[in-house]
């Protein structure tokens, strides 16, 4: 029976268009499921909008149009970016699907109420809109949320709270222990520095008579349920719980890996696991942080006004080279700039000189000569080497290092091309000896393309696809230059 691995990407907020930070954490996931998908596990990887919150309101109030109007607008355009990348996700959920998540998310709430976990008291706060959470002073630098730049506004209502109070010293410890596991060490630090804080009961609901936006309270119309509370019980009601069919939340929860971005640790650190404990429902196993894409130094974000439009880069550049420089260029546990300069650099220099070369080399010395598969072994010492890269680039999957697996295919690259100036096989006059070189060479080439199928999809099917065996024969054909140099 296959091993299942269930992971998810944070769900984005469709207060506006997606940008490059979302491409990045779409890809990342992709090139996990694809690889997980081929250690033959039985993959399910969820992504989604999350599309509630005073946010979500003020900007289509903003817009002259209804909230559901603005929501459906921008969740198509997530659905297009997932498109666009060819990300294959095996379901897209959405918090305004009153089918598929509305029941999971009131079986939640009701189940913390069951736990006796939810009351209701009056409260006076400092609210962040854009971080869609209460902070109190000390979360502020001179007055202002450090991640918007903006001024909390007070906000006194009357609201169901939540006891996060009562599970911060279990988080804690299973933290801890690695039985809910955060990667990387610096972010495991992070949270239990956190946790180590006194940890005070938060709102988790808001009056309808203020925010008219929103998944009712089971027990009470007049109240919605916090966004966030909402939105992260999309884990699992993507899976059918609180839904007629559950057999996917049975067989799949708890999730092998949250994918987040480090602006949403605490909730992810905190928030869910607290409610999950409430609701008396396993834990995830690990939950992977990575870092910005930032544009001149800071944070790219709608609220600064400093994106790059991921279509705009797809349309000029191709899907591939994008896939190829978010996953190559960016760090995995770091932020990590953008420019345009930086993208054509690494283009020439490593997708249209580096792989693009290497496989046109091949090709072109392969068309020439006739190869006879059953009677070729591949060299030990290329044997070994390939082995070597594969067991590296696994390895370094495994720890979530995208830049560090590509640059391990690329030494691997960088052999194959020191091996054809090193034979000059077009010098050589045996036919016997050339069509050995030239049969080592298919098989290099032929391998960077599986490894490189979780990362380049594309690329790699058009790599293998080049090369045949009919009968005995291997036939290749030249295909398409793979990426054309830019000037």
């Amino acid at each position: 029976m296959a091993k299942k691995f269930y992971l998810t990407t944070a769900i984005g907020y469709v207060n506006a268009s997606p940008h490059l930070g979302h491409a990045m954490q779409f890809v990342r996931a992709d090139v996990l499921a694809r690889y997980h998908r081929l250690k033959r596990s039985d993959v399910f990887f969820l992504t989604g909008t999350d599309e509630y919150g005073s946010k979500i309101f003020k900007t289509a109030r903003e817009q002259g149009i209804l909230p559901q109007e603005l929501v459906d607008r921008n969740a198509l355009e997530f659905k297009e970016l997932d498109k666009s990348l060819n990300i294959s996700y095996d379901a897209f959920i959405r918090t305004t699907d009153k089918k598929k998540h509305w029941p999971g998310a009131r079986k939640m709430w009701l189940a913390m109420v069951k736990a006796g976990d939810i009351y209701k008291k009056k409260y006076k706060g400092l609210y962040c809109v854009g971080c869609e959470a209460y902070k109190t002073e000390k979360d502020l630098i001179n007055g202002k949320c450090p991640e918007h730049l903006t001024e909390p506004e007070t906000v006194e209502e009357e609201n169901y709270f939540f006891r996060l109070s009562k599970y911060a010293k279990a988080i804690e410890s299973k933290i801890k222990k690695n039985e809910l596991m955060i990667i990387p060490l610096a972010r495991k630090n992070e949270a239990l520095a956190f946790l180590k804080q006194d940890i005070e009961d938060i709102s988790f609901s808001r009056p309808k008579r203020n925010l008219p936006w929103g998944i009712s309270t089971p027990d009470d119309d007049s109240q919605v349920i916090y966004v966030w509370a909402d939105a992260l019980t999309n884990y699992i009601s993507a899976l059918g719980f609180g839904g007629k069919n559950p057999k996917n939340f049975k067989k799949f929860w708890p999730a092998d890996l949250h994918i987040i971005g480090k602006d949403n640790l605490k909730f992810h650190v905190l928030y869910w696991p607290a409610m999950l404990l409430s609701a008396k429902l396993p834990l995830p196993q690990k939950i992977y942080v990575h870092g910005f894409i930032t544009s001149g130094g800071q944070k790219m974000s709608k609220s600064l006004g400093n994106v790059v439009n991921p279509f705009d880069l797809i349309k000029k550049y191709g899907n591939e080279a994008v896939r190829y420089y978010l996953l190559r260029e960016i760090p995995a546990y770091e932020d990590g700039d953008f420019s345009e300069e930086k993208f054509i650099f690494r283009y020439n220099g490593e997708l249209a000189n580096g792989l693009g070369n290497f496989c046109a080399r091949i090709l072109t010395l392969a068309g020439k000569t006739p190869l006879i598969a059953e009677k070729m072994r591949l060299n030990p010492a290329i044997a070994k080497e390939i082995k070597q890269i594969k067991k590296q680039v696994n390895d370094e999957l495994e720890e979530f290092k995208f830049n560090e697996a590509l640059a391990a295919i690329w030494k691997l690259i960088s052999f194959g091309d020191n091996y054809i100036n090193k034979t000059e096989p077009w010098k050589i006059k045996d036919e016997k000896h050339k069509a050995e070189i030239i049969f080592n060479l298919i098989g290099l080439l032929k391998n960077v393309a599986l490894l490189l199928e979780p990362f380049l999809p594309e690329t790699s099917g058009k790599i293998i696809k080049s090369v045949k065996h009919s009968g005995k024969i291997i036939k290749v054909s030249k295909g398409e230059n793979l990426f054309p140099r830019i000037s």
